[in-house]
């Protein structure tokens, strides 16, 4: 971060990823099972990374749900 001033200087971002987990998993007090576990993480996953990316979290989700996801591009160097 000290080049780029785009680069945030702390990771909360990742911990606010994983926050909605937690809260899920607390307010649930477990998760019913694996496979649930893993589709909400996925599905908070394609959210984050459409937010991080500027895209309508509306606009990603009904396409998602139609058969046409998103995909993020491959990452440059």
């Amino acid at each position: 971060f000290c080049r780029d001033l785009a680069v945030p200087f702390d990771n909360n971002g990742a911990e606010r990823d994983l926050r909605m987990v937690k809260l899920h998993q607390k307010i649930s007090g477990s998760f019913r099972s694996g496979r649930g576990a893993e589709r909400l993480a996925a599905v908070r996953s394609y959210i984050s990374t459409g937010r991080k990316q500027q895209h309508n979290i509306l606009d990603l989700l009904t396409t998602l749900t139609t058969g046409h996801p998103w995909i993020p591009p491959p990452l440059t160097t």
